[in-house]
């Protein structure tokens, strides 16, 4: 479903390598975690997934489609929620639900699904309000609905996890399985590391441009010997000694991913505010790409 072959983007004229020679492919079904420390370059990644930035170099497709030369195509299979919500704050949220339904060609006898989820993310309330009296938590959930409400076949989040409460976090982890249970895709970064230990059917870790591990969190683990370790302890390991060589066997999703098993059932972190990113700020956009942001 998700194809990176041979993928560079660097920043400034080529001085800042913030993605290097990437290669990585999805299979449907999977709930995949990108994982990395800040400035790795998961986000420039993300953006090249969702056609915000195009590759220096190598190629990407999504569902066989290549976003930048079939951009709409593509990006009717995508269903994407940003590291920063971008909305437009002066709608309501239920003005802003109906244009992305319409930019989506959704049928309106077909829209209750946006009800549904505004109810299960608890802001039906305020559908009514305009989205600039919205927290930053609020937009967040307005902005996952947004990213669900066509059912792509490609769900791609950008730490998605920042800023939920508890329950909305399970619920979010709890839409991300059930999409993947019928045949779709997840692709996901986080800090959370353990959400992506108990989520995720495989993870890949990059560091500096470079993808470093990629496989299930219980091969990974094996192949460094601890069958105690965290996934939080392997990153930390890797991602200081980039001592990557043993880690990166594993170029194609062979195995089969995980089916029937919520995030309840596999013991998935609560996503609680303690795990989240302090020095987050509400209430705040995201600003255009721009030279320099290689997250």
């Amino acid at each position: 479903m998700i194809t990176i072959n041979s993928v560079s983007k660097s920043y400034d004229n080529g001085r800042v390598k913030a993605v290097q020679n990437l290669n990585l492919e999805i299979a449907p079904g999977e709930v995949f975690g990108f994982l990395g420390p800040n400035g790795a370059g998961k986000s420039t990644t993300i953006k090249m997934l969702v056609g915000l930035l195009h590759p220096d170099q190598g190629t990407i497709t999504l569902g066989g489609l290549n976003p930048r030369t079939q951009g709409r195509q593509a990006k009717k299979l995508i269903g994407y929620v940003p590291d920063e919500p971008m909305l437009y704050d002066k709608m309501t949220g239920s003005q802003y639900l109906a244009f992305i339904a319409d930019m989506y060609q959704v049928p309106r006898g077909s829209r209750s699904s946006i009800l549904d989820l505004a109810e299960e993310f608890e802001i039906r309330y305020a559908l009514d309000d305009v989205i600039t009296a919205y927290s930053h938590g609020m937009k967040q959930k307005l902005a996952i609905i947004a990213a669900l409400l066509h059912d792509p076949e490609i769900f791609i989040l950008d730490e998605p996890i920042v800023g939920l409460d508890p329950k909305s976090a399970f619920t979010l982890k709890e839409k991300m399985r059930a999409h993947c249970q019928r045949g779709k895709t997840v692709f996901f970064s986080t800090h959370v590391m353990e959400v992506a230990e108990r989520l995720c059917d495989r993870v890949g870790i990059i560091s500096r441009g470079s993808m470093i591990a990629l496989g299930p969190f219980e091969d990974l683990r094996d192949k460094a010997g601890r069958s105690d370790s965290t996934l939080e302890q392997l990153f930390l390991e890797l991602t200081e000694t980039r001592n990557s060589a043993d880690f990166l066997n594993d170029p194609s999703p062979k195995h089969k991913p995980a089916t029937g098993s919520s995030p309840m059932e596999r013991g998935a972190d609560s996503g609680s505010p303690s795990a989240s990113d302090p020095t987050r700020s509400p209430g705040s956009t995201q600003a255009p790409a721009k030279e320099g942001d290689h997250e």
